[in-house]
Parts: C-alpha cells; sequence; structure tokens
C-alpha cells in the first residue's frame, strides 16, 4: 500500500515553480494496519496517474501545468487538505496511489481494496455532480442517468465505499461538507437498498444472506464489465486473480468463489427469464433478493414439512392413527427429512468440472419424473425459495416457464448444477422448409409471439416455449397454424387450423394469438403423445408427419420432421390434396413394414386412412 504523504504534496504544491525541488510524494508505511489515514472515494474524471504524481517536478513546464489543471490533480490537493485539517498525515487516493502499469501491483490493489477502505480512519465521498449546499432527499431530474440521485450511488465500486468505512463525510461539488454516514444513514438506506444496521456497523453488524448484498449491487455500473464481479470481492471476503478481457465469465468465478467459502444457498436463488447453468449472468439477476434471508437447519426443516408436506395433507390421518402403518412411515420420512438437513452433506458446497455439487431435497414434475423443483434453505417474505432443473449432459440446468403441481414427500438428492452453461450452448435451431407450401397460394404472414427473419427458428429445450407460424391463401380465406415448442424437455410439434374463416376474416396476428392460446394450454398432451424416435423390427424411424385437413376445402396442411435426437431439426411444412373425408386434426400412428427396409408413417383421419411412405 502505497500512500500520499499529505505535507510533501501540499509543499510541493506550494513551490511548484521550483524546479529543484524534490519531493517524495508517495511513499511505503512502515504497517499498514497500525498507521492512521484519510482515503477519497469519488467519480473519476480527468484524473493523475501514479507516474505523472511521482514525476509532475520532472515535466517540462506547459505539461506540468496542464497536469495541475486537470479536475483530478484538483481532487488530490482538496483532499490532502482536509486531511490536513483533521489531523491525518496520509492519505490514499485510488487514481494515483497504483502503479496501474504493473499487473501485480494493481491485482494485489483490487484484493485489498475493501479492507484498505475499512482500515481508513475517514473517508471523504466527493460528489461532483451535487451543486446545493445540502444533501439531496428525493430524486431529482437532473440525476436522470442516475435514477434520480447522484452518480456516486450507481457505481459499482462505490458499494464497498460506502460499507467498509467506520466514517463518511460527503462533500458537494465545491467542497462544502453536506452530511455524514451515521446521521444520513436512513436518507442512504433510501436511496441504496442497504439496512441501517449495515451503514451504521458493517457487514458485522447484521446476518446478511449472498442474495441479498448482490441485490445491492444489482442496479450499479460499472465501466469494465469484469469491474461488476471485482469491485465484490471485499463484501463477499474472496479473493481472485484479475483477468480484464474476459468479460461476464469474472462474475461466474466470483460466485464459485464465494461458493467455495460459503454453503448459502441464496446464491441460487436469482431470478431469470431465460434458462441456463446454475449461476447469475450478472448482480443484476439479484435485483428481487432484497429480503432474501439465509435460514437455520431447525427453522429450514419446519418450514420445509410445513409447506410441502402439512399443506398437501401427505400424512393423511396420521393425526387420529399416528401408530398405524401410514402414521410410522409418515414419521420416518420425516425423521429422514431432518437427519439430511443436519448432515454435513447438506452444509457442503463442493466444485468441479462436472459442476456444482448439492444435496438437496427435490420434489418430481408429475409428467416429468427427471426434471426437479428443488428447495432451497432461504426464504424471502414468505415461501421457500425454489429452483426448476431440468437433465443436462451428466447435470441439471435451471428451467423456466414450467407448471409445477405434486403432492409427494421432498426427498434428498446428491445433484450436479450446471455452472459454466451458456444459455445459447443449448438452443436449438430449427430449420423451416415451407416453400412447398407457395404453390397452392398459401405464404408465410407472421410469428407469434416472437418475430423470426429468414428460415431459422431457435428454441431452448431448458424451458417451455413456443413459437406458432400462421399459413394463410387469402383469395379463398383459408388458413392454418403450425406451432413448435418444447415442454418439460420433450420437443413437439402440431398444427391447428381456422374454425370459421368465411364468418370473421380477422387479422392473422388474431388467429395467431388464439392458436397460441390453444396449443400453449394443452402443450402438456401434445408433448406426451409426441413420437418416439425408436427401432421396430429393424426399422428405423426417420421422420414424423402430422396431418391437418383444411375445413370446406380440398387440402391439407402436413408436418414433417426428423430425428431431433440426430440433430435432424428441419421442419417441412406443405399442403397436399386431401379427400375431404377428415375434419382434423388427428392423432397419429407408426407402423412398421418388416418386408421392407421402410417405414409408414399412418396419419388417421375421420374415414381414411393415408399412408405416407418414409424411406
Amino acid at each position: 500500500m502505497k500512500l500520499l504523504d499529505v505535507k510533501a504534496v501540499l509543499d510541493r504544491e506550494k513551490d511548484i515553480q521550483e524546479a529543484e525541488s524534490e519531493y517524495e510524494v508517495l511513499k511505503m508505511p512502515a504497517d499498514e494496519d497500525t498507521t492512521r489515514y484519510a482515503i477519497l472515494s469519488h467519480r473519476w474524471g480527468v484524473e493523475v496517474t501514479y507516474e505523472e504524481m511521482i514525476g509532475l517536478m520532472k515535466m517540462e513546464r506547459r505539461k506540468r501545468d496542464e497536469v495541475r489543471q486537470r479536475y483530478g490533480y484538483q481532487k488530490i490537493i482538496k483532499t490532502c487538505e482536509l486531511a490536513m485539517k483533521d489531523g491525518y498525515e496520509w492519505v490514499w487516493i485510488d487514481t494515483c496511489c497504483i502503479d496501474k502499469r504493473s499487473s501485480s501491483e494493481l491485482s494485489e490493489a483490487i484484493n485489498s481494496m475493501y479492507r484498505w477502505y475499512q482500515n481508513a480512519q475517514i473517508c471523504y465521498a466527493y460528489l461532483n455532480d451535487v451543486d446545493s449546499s445540502v444533501f439531496p432527499t428525493e430524486q431529482n431530474a437532473k440525476f436522470s442517468k442516475s435514477n434520480g440521485w447522484p452518480e456516486w450511488f450507481v457505481r459499482g465500486w462505490t458499494l464497498q465505499e460506502l460499507i467498509a468505512p467506520k466514517r463518511i463525510e460527503f462533500f458537494n461539488q465545491d467542497w462544502a461538507p453536506i452530511g455524514n454516514k451515521r446521521y444520513l444513514a436512513p436518507m442512504l438506506g433510501v436511496i441504496t437498498r442497504i439496512p441501517r444496521e449495515v451503514l451504521m456497523g458493517g457487514l458485522a453488524a447484521k446476518r446478511v444472506s449472498v442474495a441479498q448484498v448482490m441485490s445491492w449491487a444489482a442496479g450499479r455500473k460499472t465501466t469494465r464489465v469484469e469491474d461488476r464481479a471485482y469491485s465484490l470481492m471485499g463484501l463477499f471476503g474472496v479473493n481472485m486473480p484479475m483477468l480484464y478481457g474476459e468479460g461476464k465469465k469474472a462474475f461466474r468465478r466470483l460466485q464459485l468463489e464465494i461458493i467455495r467459502e460459503s454453503s448459502d444457498h441464496s446464491i441460487f436463488a436469482w431470478s431469470s427469464s431465460q434458462p441456463g447453468g446454475a449461476l447469475a449472468e450478472s448482480p443484476g439477476d439479484f435485483w428481487y433478493c432484497r429480503n432474501m434471508r439465509k435460514l437455520e437447519p431447525d427453522e429450514y426443516v419446519e418450514t420445509l414439512i410445513k409447506e410441502y408436506i402439512d399443506q398437501s395433507n401427505l400424512g393423511g390421518q396420521r393425526r387420529v392413527d399416528i401408530l398405524g402403518r401410514k402414521g410410522r412411515a409418515h414419521q420416518r420420512k420425516l425423521a429422514t427429512l431432518r437427519d439430511a438437513v443436519n448432515s454435513q452433506q447438506f452444509r457442503t458446497f463442493t466444485v468441479n468440472n462436472a459442476g456444482i455439487q448439492v444435496f438437496l431435497p427435490v420434489v418430481p414434475f408429475p409428467n416429468s419424473p427427471s426434471h426437479f423443483r428443488a428447495i432451497l434453505s432461504c426464504t424471502s417474505d414468505v415461501n421457500l425459495q425454489t429452483i426448476d432443473l431440468a437433465p443436462s449432459g451428466s447435470g441439471f440446468s435451471r428451467t423456466t416457464g414450467t407448471m409445477y403441481s405434486s403432492s409427494t414427500y421432498p426427498e434428498f438428492k446428491t445433484l450436479y448444477l450446471t455452472h459454466h452453461q451458456d444459455a445459447n450452448e443449448t438452443l436449438r435451431e430449427f430449420t423451416l422448409d415451407d416453400v412447398n407450401a407457395s404453390y397452392y397460394g398459401f405464404t408465410r404472414h407472421g410469428t407469434h409471439p416472437h418475430e423470426f427473419s429468414g428460415d431459422i427458428v431457435t428454441l431452448s429445450p431448458l424451458t417451455d416455449n413456443l413459437v406458432v407460424i400462421v399459413y394463410a391463401n387469402n383469395d379463398c380465406r383459408s388458413r392454418f397454424a403450425v406451432g413448435l415448442g418444447y415442454h418439460l424437455g420433450q420437443g413437439w410439434v402440431h398444427v391447428v387450423y381456422d374454425d370459421h374463416p368465411e364468418v370473421n376474416w380477422t387479422p392473422w396476428s388474431d388467429f395467431a394469438h388464439t392458436a397460441y392460446s390453444r396449443m400453449w394450454e394443452a402443450r402438456a398432451k401434445h408433448a406426451q403423445s409426441f413420437p418416439k424416435h425408436k427401432y421396430d423390427y429393424g426399422c428405423r424411424h426417420d421422420h414424423f408427419i402430422k396431418h391437418a385437413h383444411l375445413p370446406r376445402s380440398i387440402w391439407a396442411a402436413r408436418v414433417i420432421w426428423g430425428r431431433w435426437e440426430m440433430d435432424n431439426f428441419k421442419v417441412v411444412v406443405d399442403i397436399d390434396q386431401c379427400p375431404g373425408c377428415c375434419d382434423g386434426p388427428h392423432a397419429w400412428t407408426v407402423t412398421p413394414v418388416s418386408t421392407s427396409s421402410l417405414c409408414v408413417c399412418v396419419c388417421v383421419c375421420a374415414d381414411l386412412t393415408i399412408y405416407v411412405t418414409v424411406v
């Protein structure tokens, strides 16, 4: 740690025109833990570097005058003047006390910064955009770029600079005092969402969860994306090397370091509309975790029993027949839950290449036993927090958009949660081939709920999702919609037609919305009835067809798709002549032909069976 010698800096400034004068303005203290010093917290502008600060007297006059006129140099002088007035001989300022040409020195400073702010006798917080003589007590349009408050409160690094120091004095742009942390604590809590106890006494003053601390950083910004992670290391008491250029991976590394040091389940309690790995993309994912609370084992197990067993009445008539067979089985299951919660395995996370090993109570989804709802040992306001998990390789990834309804006892399982998975790695790109549909005057009118250009439709198997493509022949008022979707990891295809186009020819978007709603409500049924890619009698089914007759016409819409597990994601939409005997869409079956190498896919209509041969 290098500190500015307050007297040397001010004496040099007084004798600045004496070219022969030599001043050693930056020095290493004999013992940084016992040295009394002041520290500055501020927003960066045009600053003075370490190299410029120590070489100021060796510069030619024009260059020296340019440095001294800088906004950053004036902050150094003002800070030293305040420190001298308050009786401090040393000052630390991040702009000029770190030789950023040295990667090792920069890394040491970033890893030590929280401790340096914590050990300072006083912190001067300079709010350069506050022009009034009092601290702002309500949001103001002049701070529109920073949520209505001074910009200091939305920057990433200033979060630890607010929490760590024991004493903070705030100054406006003219360096006039406008309040201190202790007096302003209630107002600071409103601005930052940080509990008053933490503002007054630091992190040791109140038991807070990992997710809660992350929520304080959720709305903050940094110039470098990596600094969103690096600026939080001190708050969590972890260290890691600086790798500028790694981008968002820095925040993933930070979470892994926290997991190695803590067994706080709330680190998994973030929210996102996108499926993916167990780790959050940024602190912003923790925005809604302001009231997240970590539970002790006894409270957790009692809450678990109340929410997942008592409320579902899984114990049956145990109050009447507590000694009966069902009652004894129920008591054994409760005892098993309590033993698991108090086990070392439950309190330990392990990180390796396979993922993050956790031991959690889970409840399977009714329609897909391989999908789980895992129950975390933390709560926000009322209920226990949960995460929905879907199989992904040898582990599990988070999924979204699932419907949950289960009445089974939670069961503890050892799971490997993916920690390195980019959501893009799980996406499936479907190639849409609908050229032949235009031969009969049917054109693609649009998609719902999301638009896409070209012939590529992107879906994720980790979440329930659906896209509907509408085709129409305006001349004869006939149209249909093709749906591609996933439900609990199972892909599915469906096709529906417009029931009464001759009565009310509404815009295609209205029909798309109706078709989407119908398919979305029935997505579980569509997924369950989806054909299984299998071998029958030595015959492999490479393609499948779904068929829907368009009412009051000679046409039928056909959708043909291949083996998705073999990365064949081509979907063909076609129009074919139909005798008009069916009113579809109907179920289909697959019939193998044992006498040849061909498979016959059978589409069952009302009064007619049409056989389509697929090689």
